[in-house]
Formats: C-alpha cells, structure tokens, sequence
C-alpha cells in the first residue's frame, strides 16, 4: 500500500505532536490497514479480523509530500490468532516505522456486520 502525506497526515493535525511531519497515530492507522489487507485470504465466508495488539517504532520523519510504502507479512498464525510483521518504507528506501501488529479472526455477524 502506497500513501503520500499530507496536512491531514501530520502530528499537529491529529494532535499528536506540534511538528508538520507524518504523524505516528497515521503512520499506525497505514500499518494496520496492511494488516487488513494481508489478512483478507486467509479468511472463510463471514470472517474478519479485529486488531488485538500493536508493538511499533516510528523510526524517522517524513515531511508532507512524501510517499511511504507499508508492508504486512505474516508472521504467525496460532489459531484464531495473526501476528505480522509491519514496515514503512519512504520513497528513499529508508525505514520510517516497523514491528509487529496482531489481529483475531472473528466471526462479523457477531459484530453485528
């Protein structure tokens, strides 16, 4: 999944910081909707995941107008547990943020979906 940031993207506009760079509560948001996406195949009619834990390092900046390039592999699966390896790349190839981000698969309807 490839993003660029933006305004919206930033520490000062998510209110996590006073600085205008990319924001680690966006940079998250980025990393576990790979997770989402990399879950989706491993998945039976009806199923879908719920995020159960999160172990991240936002490593560097990235001004606005940079682009980021996150990545989920699976790292583990233990029943209804998957566990992933995340990382952000910038357009430099340099890491912005990486680690480990696990889901529960569930059932949606019991989620009222």
């Amino acid at each position: 999944m490839r993003h660029e940031v933006t305004d919206d993207d930033t520490a000062r506009a998510l209110g996590s910081g006073e600085i205008e760079v990319l924001g680690t509560p966006r940079l998250l948001a980025w990393l576990e909707a790979a997770t989402v996406e990399a879950a989706k195949p491993l998945l039976a009619d009806g199923e879908t995941t719920v995020g159960t834990g999160v172990r991240i390092r936002h490593r560097r900046p990235t001004r606005v107008g940079g682009r980021i390039e996150v990545t989920a592999d699976l790292r583990e699966r233990e029943g209804a547990k998957l566990s992933f390896t995340v990382k952000a790349e910038d357009g430099d190839g340099q890491v912005v943020g990486d680690g480990e981000i696990d889901r529960a698969v569930v059932d949606a309807a019991s989620f009222g979906q």
